[in-house]
């Protein structure tokens, strides 16, 4: 079994993470799926959701993610995603307004972003 894996989490405008992990925990329609080196290969449908990468060298990357698909085969991982922002990215208060404007709104879809991305950086 390898002891990494190579992640590539692209958006549908950017690629917004690529590097070696040791464990990639994202949210599919099935539930919470956990990716290590050696995994069984896999292609599923993500949720929207915070996405943890634990890097090679220790580190962690957290990023938020909207929709898209995971793919895993061969010790290389891709998570395709509709909309992708990692932790550091992301305006907390901007964030927090447009929660506030969502719930007014009775806009769930738009609630459900920003509530990842609030969830996203409280995991960062």
């Amino acid at each position: 079994m390898a002891a990494e894996l190579h992640v590539e989490l692209v958006a549908a405008d950017r690629s917004v993470w690529s590097g070696e992990a040791t464990l990639v925990v994202a949210r599919t329609t099935s539930g919470d799926i956990g990716v290590m080196p050696g995994h069984q290969p896999l292609l599923g449908v993500l949720e929207s959701g915070p996405v943890t990468i634990r890097t090679s060298d220790g580190g962690t990357v957290v990023a938020a993610v909207h929709g898209g698909f995971i793919s895993f085969a061969d010790d290389k991982l891709s998570l395709l995603a509709e909309i992708a922002e990692l932790s550091d990215e992301i305006d907390v208060q901007r964030a927090e307004r447009a929660l506030e404007r969502a719930k007014s709104d009775a806009d769930a879809s738009a609630e459900r972003r920003a509530d990842v991305r609030l969830r996203a950086v409280a995991t960062r």
